[in-house]
């Protein structure tokens, strides 16, 4: 085996790969727990069609007085469940492309590491899409929703993530598991474009951090937020279809199964153009604090761990 070919197979099983991963993941369970209201408010906009497009706050208030504050948090274990699986799979890939790709040699650009993201994204849907599906359908699990398409939907009931998963694959098919991937894997074009921007961010601030090269917090904290809001601009009506997917499987507004052109047409004709937005402002709000949460605490988790490494290896060696 050729000593480069080696070389960054060694990389992707490396003790910083996992290093990253078990940040990213913490990191997104941290910003998760503290923003999930912000999620629930999101995903009803999106899969109730009666449901007035208010402001997120509003939305909020409505669904704590209707149902009772203890419904904000309805789904929140197996959403925490889904996202750190999901992160570990995304950092671990992502950082280990990223090592194999670059190495001591090559520069990093924009379009490697959208590349790199792009690879990442892939791998993270195809392996964690039926967590999202269960998630999805244990978030929604006894909620009151409006639209009359909505409430025949019948599901079974569901306890826990690993119950909800057989439960799909025996009466529904293991196909359905693996709803909205179309979507999803389009979406991949989400993170690709968050981490891109990120790494141009980092790259450009990093020659102004001054001495010891490491960004203060708030930089950290707003590079994530401006690297999430372009993402999620750019690709919501995606998001939308796909938690509708992974709610009603490959059935339409009418009950009727469609393919994923169909739906889109479907929810087009429905809502309109307008209505493909629906929830926007509560996914930003959401999607960009989470991530620039999810973003500092990642670096500062990974920087605490690598200088605790980097002072156990230099005691060693002074021994």
């Amino acid at each position: 085996m050729p000593a480069a070919t080696a070389s960054s197979i060694f990389s992707l099983f490396s003790y910083d790969n996992l290093v990253h991963a078990v940040a990213g993941a913490t990191g997104s369970a941290v910003s998760m727990t503290v923003f999930y209201p912000l999620d629930a408010a999101r995903v009803r906009l999106q899969i109730d069609d009666k449901r007035k497009a208010k402001h997120t706050p509003q939305v909020i208030a409505d669904i704590a007085q209707e149902e009772g504050i203890s419904s904000l948090y309805k789904g929140l274990l197996p959403v925490l469940q889904s996202l750190c699986c999901s992160n570990f799979v995304y950092f671990y890939t992502y950082n280990g492309l990223k090592l194999s790709y670059y190495g001591a040699t090559r520069t990093p650009t924009g379009f490697s590491d959208l590349a790199i993201g792009f690879i990442a994204g892939v791998t993270n849907v195809l392996i964690t899409t039926p967590l999202w599906v269960a998630n999805t359908r244990l978030k929604l699990q006894g909620v009151r929703l409006k639209s009359n398409a909505d409430k025949e939907v019948k599901h079974p009931r569901y306890n826990g993530m690993i119950d909800a998963l057989c439960k799909i694959y025996k009466d529904e098919g293991i196909n359905i598991l693996w709803s909205g991937t179309f979507p999803s894997l389009m979406l991949v074009a989400n993170p690709s474009i968050q981490f891109a921007v990120y790494e141009a961010l980092k790259r450009s601030q990093l020659p102004l951090a001054g001495t010891g090269n490491e960004l203060s917090s708030l930089t950290i904290f707003l590079m994530g937020a401006v690297a999430k809001a372009v993402a999620t601009i750019a690709t919501y009506p995606l998001q939308v279809i796909q938690s509708r997917l992974r709610y009603h499987g490959n059935k339409g507004e009418n009950g009727k199964k469609m393919g994923f052109l169909a739906m889109v047409m479907d929810l087009v004709k429905t809502r309109g153009l307008r209505g493909m937005f629906k929830g926007l402002e509560a996914k930003l709000l959401q999607t960009v604090l989470m991530a620039a949460l999810m973003f500092l605490t990642y670096e500062k988790i990974a920087i605490f761990v690598f200088t605790l490494l980097r002072a156990n290896i230099s005691s060693s060696q002074h021994k």
